[in-house]
């Protein structure tokens, strides 16, 4: 490897906001962006991977990998990934709620750490935010602790890889105002459940989503059908 080539940072990349703004971030904290994008069956997956093209675009990332998955919908258990549940619209539920993939971040790392191996690249960065979000398992500082653990150990000697996680203690207000500062391009992102073409409004994504704007005032720059 050479020694004086740019760090390479390995950016999990939905086409949502969060995972955006992580990846502005790796931008800004100096690595060269390798994006990856999956596609698991969700119900926006043609939305979501105009998103992340659009983004990529944006950040002029040559690099990029878009990974099908499609086991995801035989698995089921979520609404994002099995038709005869339908995406809630009643506001956050208590627990974990219904939308949650089983154990899709802890599949998407273990995807990402053999790209990253790969790739020689000595970061990951995943947009996971703990402090205002859904509630899902695989959004904590503990587990992605663990997965970092994991990942290290099962890999080679040489391969040394960070899990950067820079959201994960932000609400999604702070989220707003962060990728303002840094001009993503909001208007390429997309959070919705549930609609391809216009947003929802109603969904858990886009209510916290539409409440971070909110309280960031400002507002958001995609269509909406109800707010």
């Amino acid at each position: 490897m050479n020694n004086i080539s740019k760090k390479k940072a390995i950016c999990i990349l939905s086409g949502g906001m969060d995972s955006t703004l992580s990846s502005y971030i790796a931008k800004e904290d100096g690595y060269e962006i390798i994006a990856v994008h999956f596609n698991y069956g969700q119900r926006t997956q043609d939305r979501e991977l105009t998103a992340f093209r659009n983004i990529c675009s944006d950040l002029k990332i040559i690099n990029k990998y878009e990974i099908d998955i499609p086991f995801f919908t035989q698995i089921g258990a979520s609404a994002l990934t099995d038709d005869t549940i339908d995406i809630p619209i009643n506001g956050v539920e208590a627990g974990v709620p219904i939308t949650y993939v089983p154990f899709r971040n802890g599949i998407f790392l273990s995807i990402t750490a053999a790209i990253a191996e790969k790739e020689e690249a000595s970061a990951m960065y995943i947009g996971v935010v703990q402090e205002d979000s859904s509630g899902y398992p695989d959004c904590t500082d503990e587990f992605i602790a663990d997965m970092k653990k994991a990942i290290n150990q099962g890999t080679k000697e040489e391969t040394k890889i960070e899990i950067k996680t820079p959201l994960v203690h932000l609400s999604k207000a702070q989220i707003v105002t962060k990728a303002l500062e840094l001009n993503v391009p909001l208007e390429h992102t997309w959070s919705c459940y549930k609609e391809e073409q216009e947003a929802c409004g109603v969904c858990d994504s886009c209510r916290l989503r539409l409440n971070g704007f909110k309280i960031a005032n400002a507002v958001d720059p995609i269509p909406y059908k109800a707010n």
